[in-house]
């Protein structure tokens, strides 16, 4: 069984926070530029062509994180799932989330179905802060910016199908195990200067 994964994609460029405010509308409302759309587009073109698609994709539900996970969808980047999740939105906390998914579920728990590379679209500072404390690094050691992306790679094998035999734990046994396998920014996954 392949070792899993963990693909962090943050969401692309969206309209300027002070722009929608005058326009009314709430953070949450914030839709990605088209710029961004672009932009993001590409990564996720990229991404694929590096062979890191994913299955599950799960995402924050604000616009601009939800539009992103449709890109990646769109773009190959996202294999089958699709999941909207409120844990991933900005001050969440993922760790119910992510014991869902790397833990094989116990007795009357419903199981995940067996995954390599799970992602999640989401928000900063919440995307780094996860993979620092995942990697066992220091807050603030790395930073995603918009539309960048972390792969890391988790000290354990992904969860097994219902009735099968596997050595997968909760999350927290990756907490300070895990390697940083990628970290790039779109201007270089794109090769951009």
């Amino acid at each position: 069984m392949a070792a899993a994964e963990l693909l962090l994609l943050r969401h692309g460029v969206a309209i300027d926070r002070q722009l929608a405010a005058d326009r009314g509308l709430d953070d949450e409302a914030r839709a990605l530029t088209a710029a961004g759309r672009r932009r993001t587009a590409a990564v996720v073109r990229r991404l694929v062509t590096l062979g890191l698609a994913v299955d599950p994709l799960l995402t924050s539900p604000l616009l601009r994180a939800h539009q992103t996970a449709e890109l990646a969808r769109e773009g190959g980047l996202a294999l089958h799932r699709f999941e909207v999740c409120g844990e991933l939105a900005p001050g969440g906390d993922p760790a119910p989330l992510l014991e869902r998914w790397f833990s094989a579920g116990g007795e009357g728990a419903e199981r995940p179905s067996p995954w390599r590379r799970l992602a999640l679209v989401g928000h900063e500072p919440d995307l780094s802060e996860l993979a620092c404390r995942l990697c066992g690094a220091p807050p603030g050691a790395l930073r995603l910016r918009k539309a960048g992306v972390v792969v890391l790679a988790l000290p354990w094998q992904a969860p097994v199908p219902s009735g099968g035999s596997g050595q997968a734990r909760g999350w927290e046994a990756a907490l300070g195990r895990t390697r940083l396998t990628l970290l790039l920014s779109p201007r270089a996954l794109l090769g951009e200067g």
